[in-house]
């Protein structure tokens, strides 16, 4: 447990922020590499062209990111993406940053979400993971799905091991602490989406994360990056106290590092 970092409970959440700082504390290079983005352009809800895509990369890179994983949606109903169109995109996004001299090692994975589309990608075993045979994935907003248990089982029966995106934005888990970490039990990693612990995603949210950062349950952090107003908010939040919380936790990013 992490609890002992934060000192006394202050907020809802448990965490002890440090004070406002205008001048900054410091920037986003403790993480190195944001594993969770949607900057590929015109494939999901995130960049739409590839300027955007740039932008975001640059705004990434001044704040002290030095790589990223970017995962596009693959959601049927929705986004019916497939490794074929996401490598294309990642290569037209590489080469766009080699023509403008930009150094920012990138590669891409995939944020699946848990439908029958997912569990026949996962029994052809055609799954892209962020990193060895780890799968960022994510559920509906408004229910568990059905026999989760089984599906993350299921998950681990064909090699893989779940990272499930920000899990303090999935509401029928909120004030149950014993449900993130049955997740945590179950084999799953838990990823913070940074600015849920900013408020970004209203209050509730923020206080799921405060109580699953304290009690030491995330593994890994992610921007979760769509556009540049999740960019403006990532530099405000760096001006915030919970920085020195975050600049404490042992995440598991720095294992991600991209040459």
């Amino acid at each position: 447990m992490f609890s002992k970092l934060f000192g006394k409970k202050k907020e809802e959440g448990g965490l002890k922020y440090g004070p406002a700082n205008p001048n900054g504390y410091g920037n986003w290079s403790f993480l190195g590499t944001d594993m969770h983005s949607h900057m590929i352009p015109g494939i999901d809800d995130g960049a739409q062209t590839m300027e955007d895509s740039i932008l975001l990369i640059q705004r990434l890179q001044a704040m002290g990111y030095r790589s990223a994983i970017t995962t596009p949606h693959i959601k049927y109903d929705h986004y019916p993406n497939n490794s074929f169109n996401i490598q294309q995109g990642l290569h037209a996004l590489q080469q766009a940053l080699h023509e403008r001299n930009i150094n920012f090692p990138i590669r891409a994975a995939a944020e699946y979400y848990i439908d029958d589309h997912f569990i026949q990608l996962l029994e052809a075993g055609e799954l892209m993971p962020i990193v060895d045979n780890q799968v960022l994935v994510e559920i509906s907003f408004m229910f568990e799905p059905i026999r989760f248990d089984d599906i993350i089982f299921r998950i681990q029966t064909k090699g893989y091991k779940p990272i499930m995106a920000h899990p303090e934005r999935y509401a029928y888990y909120h004030g149950n602490l014993d449900a993130y970490r049955d997740l945590r039990d179950k084999g799953c990693h838990l990823q913070l989406n940074t600015l849920s612990l900013f408020g970004y995603y209203g209050r509730s949210v923020k206080v799921a994360a405060e109580q699953i950062l304290a009690a030491g349950l995330y593994d890994y952090c992610g921007t979760d990056m769509h556009h540049v107003k999740h960019a403006d908010n990532l530099q405000a939040m760096l001006q915030s106290g919970v920085m020195t919380a975050l600049q404490q936790y042992p995440f598991l990013n720095s294992r991600l590092q991209l040459a």
